[in-house]
């Protein structure tokens, strides 16, 4: 049912013979969520101020008054001890009342040629300015492990995988790095998102923008923005800055689900590849035995959940028509939320990628297996024999089966069971077949090969400011 007329709602009441209902005030309030961006409202709030007295839209005392209020609102906010009220709806009413509040009359003259879409939309940029920031400062962090572990692992031998079956044996370094070059061209995502993102809106007020003499350069200048946006309908309703970010988040967050995933599989008994540290697995209330890798099955929930909100933001905003509407209200707690399991995955994946052990005995023993020289065998053939190479892989391919029915490796089949397939073949053809050599002759350029490794990782180092290895 409607309360009575005006409850709790001087900011727009004016129009209303009676305040809504409480639902409708519990639907509509969004304070819970927004009044993590009360820093960056105050400091939009000192733009707009300091940039009104400075057009002589408002006077200097005014200004002064308004300014002086804001630093005591941003001390309440710090210390705790802000009274918010729910009944404001979201943090700028917050503030404002506050101010008013504190201040007395010079606080109604800030709302002066700005509305709350523009306001807040501002806060939104400033918010995700930051948060892409941290996200890109997390993810070298993460960087920065992978490389230091790839450096001790780069003569580390262990089966490359295709379809999850053995392929061609790589290295530990080699696939270590191949994370690295995944989360640097996620971090170039953020680092693009934010440039694109970095255009003020402040100014464009409701929609229309403004008929006071406003200069919009002086507090995009003040925001730290390049420059302020074109178009007043598009700065009040556009959110493909969020969408951009939550897409971004999202393929990192896929990046971590895929490590994740191989972190499951390498610490599983059936692999045997690596061992999690005590702080970052669990165990069974049931099965004394187990050792659980929690962090890593919850990364690859999680990056799931980041796809849900980067998706549902997308829903949200797909079919709003210029300018503004409430539906953008929601598209907040989407990316906050985001965000932060971001933020919690990448900081996991560090600390279990920074303590990990690897068995390297039971991955070379694993990388030997599965016929997984047998593209070193038909490269021998097209380079000593000068065979083609699809005739080469036929002969290779005939080898593996007779190997194969005689339970045994390539290298145990004797040279005369060689000849067989091709007489051409001389004892010279054991030197490639094991896993080290195969290793060791991927030297073109991104390969395998361990002295190929460790460039990469020096060079790693460099970009990372890493010290160099000893």
């Amino acid at each position: 049912m409607a309360t009575e007329k005006g409850k709790g709602h001087t900011m727009w009441g004016g129009r209303f013979a009676t305040a809504p209902s409480d639902i409708m005030e519990a639907i509509n309030a969004s304070i819970d969520v927004d009044q993590r961006m009360a820093e960056q409202d105050v400091a939009g709030s000192r733009a707009h101020a300091d940039m009104l007295a400075e057009m002589g839209i408002i006077s200097e005392a005014d200004n002064e008054a308004i300014q002086a209020g804001l630093d005591q609102v941003l001390a309440e906010l710090r210390a705790g001890t802000f009274p918010f009220d729910r009944a404001l709806e979201d943090i700028h009413m917050n503030i404002e009342a506050r101010l008013k509040a504190l201040i007395g009359e010079p606080a109604g003259r800030l709302h002066t040629a700005r509305s709350r879409n523009d306001q807040v939309v501002t806060d939104f940029r400033l918010w995700t300015r930051g948060a892409l920031n941290e996200a890109m400062d997390r993810l070298r962090e993460l960087q920065r492990v992978l490389a230091v572990r790839a450096g001790d692992e780069t003569e580390t031998v262990m089966p490359g995988f295709t379809h999850l079956q053995t392929a061609q044996p790589v290295t530990l370094g080699h696939h270590l790095l191949a994370y690295v070059e995944m989360f640097q061209r996620d971090r170039a995502r953020l680092f693009d998102c934010a440039l694109r993102l970095n255009e003020s809106p402040l100014g464009a007020a409701a929609l229309a923008g403004t008929g006071f003499p406003i200069d919009r350069e002086m507090t995009a200048e003040a925001l730290g923005f390049d420059r302020p946006m074109a178009n007043s309908l598009d700065a009040v309703s556009a959110r493909d800055f969020a969408l951009e970010a939550l897409s971004a988040l999202s393929i990192a967050a896929t990046h971590l689900s895929r490590l994740a995933e191989e972190i499951v599989l390498w610490s599983s008994a059936q692999f045997s590849f690596a061992t999690l540290s005590d702080a970052w697995s669990t165990g069974s209330s049931i099965m004394p035995q187990k050792r659980n890798p929690d962090a890593a099955e919850l990364i690859r929930a999680k990056a799931a959940l980041i796809t849900g909100q980067f998706t549902s933001l997308q829903g949200a905003v797909k079919a709003l028509p210029l300018a503004y509407a409430k539906d953008l209200q929601d598209d907040k707690v989407l990316t906050f939320a985001a965000f932060d399991t971001f933020d919690l995955c990448v900081r996991a994946m560090a600390g279990m990628m920074e303590t990990i052990s690897f068995n390297h005995e039971a991955m070379r023993a694993a990388a030997a297996k599965g016929f997984s020289t047998a593209t070193d065998l038909a490269d021998w053939l097209v380079r000593e024999l000068g065979l083609p190479f699809r005739e080469a892989h036929h002969v290779t391919g005939a080898l593996v089966a007779l190997a194969e029915a005689k339970n045994c490796d390539l290298s145990d089949l004797s040279l005369e069971e060689m000849q067989g397939e091709a007489a051409g073949i001389t004892d010279g053809i054991y030197d490639v077949l094991t896993v080290e050599k195969s290793v060791a002759s991927r030297t073109s350029y991104g390969g395998t090969a361990p002295v190929r490794v460790a460039e990469e990782v020096a060079n790693w180092f460099e970009r990372l400011g890493l010290d160099a290895q000893k």
